[in-house]
């Protein structure tokens, strides 16, 4: 795939603050649970550029291949925990936030039950966070290969 745009080099200042935006809202919640909203979103929004990138990151992290590879269906797998199908639950009636709103009633009963306040407005950020990068990926035809975007994110974590 070659890229329609190149974000980076057309809006620097703008991409270089929504990447620490990303890198802090990512850091401030269990890596483990901030792989499986990125893939799951990335996933619904069909982004192969991210679910590329943070499947083989969640590799890396020590993420499972099973659990990798059930999260599409995730509702009939039991190798998630209670908390994770709450934050996959909202993940999703967020990501399609245009199908109406009864999912979020329901997502967020659950949300209730396994996340502190503070804990569901950084779950909620993340979700828009890859939802950002999925759009901007799709948009503009990206694709980062999975070591050139472990590079960029330690250069802008410093």
């Amino acid at each position: 795939m070659t890229a329609k745009l190149e974000p980076f080099a057309a809006a620097p200042a703008q991409m270089k603050s929504w990447m620490g935006a990303s890198l802090a809202i990512a850091g401030s919640l269990d890596r483990s649970l901030v792989a499986l909203v990125e893939i799951r979103t990335s996933q619904i929004n069909a982004c192969a550029n991210c679910i590329n990138m943070h499947t083989t990151q969640a590799r890396e992290a020590g993420e499972t291949e099973q659990r990798i590879y059930l999260l599409s269906a995730w509702r009939e797998a039991p190798c998630y925990s209670d908390r994770e199908r709450a934050a996959l639950a909202w993940t999703e009636a967020l990501t399609r936030i245009s199908e109406g709103h009864d999912a979020i009633e329901r997502a967020r009963a659950a949300l209730d039950d396994h996340f502190t306040e503070e804990e569901q407005v950084k779950l909620t950020l993340m979700i828009n966070v890859i939802n950002g990068w999925n759009r901007l990926a799709v948009g503009f035809g990206l694709w980062v290969d999975p070591a050139v975007a472990k590079t960029m994110t330690t250069k802008a974590a410093a």
